[in-house]
């Protein structure tokens, strides 16, 4: 009975933000169906300016479950700018929740509404998500010989000409880092000993088109170059081995202590165009990652281990960045579900969003 007890409280830890989350969504493309409507005949950048402030509203609603609700400490190494830049954010890789991190500097620039993704393929598929991020300014991409290197150019072209901010999030490494997935450590290895580069033990090789045609496409739009380095406290067993990253409902269910973020803003006057040396570059940013991260797991200084080196400073979120959109958005749902006509027109929405976010992917890639 106890025990019954006991699990049922800690699934609610997860489904009662994932409840709220996946609940809102169709009330929130309703909304932005709307806009994108009315839009069509205006310019871009008045269409883009609003929908990154809806895109703000509902992602700060997010954080307010990953931060607020979770109470997970995050402690960053570096000096975030104050101000709003046009940037790729470059990270380590490692559990669905990394997307999240993101959302978390952003949000302490007030640059929330600007995040935008490269995704893998397969995530169009999502329902409404997936068409929504393509919407949004997201670009999906396919792995190896299948990369079309100029249907991502295309798209972020399209973004930048138009003027739309960007804080395009990247994570090269093309999959996730999992150390208990021994042979894609072994693969991402004996890749890096191929071509002749620094074996990497954890992180997994980076991938350079991506991050190369973004820098080529946005090189002009650009300001920065964000290279962050993420570590999820609590992730080392008893023995001192590394475990997997929490996954979005091990983070939801509190199972996260501390989040640690070393960030490292590079100039883009820093970064060197040629294909050739931008790879070098790239690999060498992730052999810092690397040593970091090694430091991170293995140092034998007790107060050093699980820590990045320098001060690391405990930026909590404030609520009123993140209630009121819980309030805003709760709000223009509870009508949708206390009618019968509300919840038919909620139900619809999932199935005909769904529906048109399969067709719109494909005729719009």
């Amino acid at each position: 009975m106890l025990l019954s007890f006991v699990v049922h409280t800690y699934s609610l830890r997860y489904w009662f933000p994932a409840t709220v989350m996946l609940g809102t969504a169709p009330a929130y493309l309703l909304s932005w169906g709307t806009w994108r409507l009315l839009s069509t005949v205006l310019p871009a950048r008045v269409y883009h300016k609003l929908d990154d402030r809806l895109y703000s509203m509902y992602q700060s609603m997010v954080l307010f479950f990953f931060e607020n609700y979770t109470g997970v400490e995050i402690v960053i190494y570096g000096d975030i700018p104050k101000n709003k830049e046009n940037v790729i954010y470059l990270s380590n890789h490692q559990c669905t929740a990394d997307w999240i991190i993101a959302d978390m500097l952003a949000i302490r620039q007030s640059a929330l509404g600007h995040v935008r993704y490269v995704l893998k393929d397969g995530l169009k598929w999502l329902p409404l998500y997936g068409w929504y991020f393509s919407q949004h300014g997201g670009a999906y991409v396919k792995r190896s010989a299948k990369f079309d290197e100029m249907a991502m150019k295309k798209k972020l072209l399209t973004q930048t000409q138009c003027g739309a901010p960007m804080y395009l999030v990247i994570f090269p490494e093309g999959t996730r880092y999992n150390p208990e997935l021994k042979n894609v450590i072994a693969d991402s290895q004996a890749f890096a000993t191929k071509e002749g580069l620094a074996v990497l033990k954890h992180t997994l090789t980076p991938r350079m088109k991506a991050s190369h045609v973004a820098f080529e496409a946005m090189q002009d739009h650009l300001d920065a170059v964000y290279d962050v380095t993420v570590a999820y406290e609590g992730t080392l067993d008893a023995s001192g081995q590394r475990k997997p990253a929490p996954s979005m409902p091990e983070f939801l269910c509190k199972e996260c202590p501390r989040v640690h973020i070393h960030f490292d803003r590079v100039d883009i006057k820093e970064i060197p165009p040629e294909p050739l040396f931008f790879r070098r570059w790239l690999h060498e940013r992730f052999e810092i990652k690397d040593r970091l991260l090694t430091d991170f797991y293995e140092s034998e200084d007790g107060d050093k281990i699980c820590k990045f080196p320098g001060e690391g400073k405990h930026l909590p979120l404030n609520l009123s960045k993140t209630l009121p959109s819980v309030m805003i958005l709760g709000g223009l749902t509870l009508p949708l579900l206390l009618t019968e006509n509300g919840r038919k027109l909620y139900v619809r929405t999932w199935v005909f969003g769904t529906l048109l976010g399969w067709l719109w992917v494909n005729a719009f890639p």
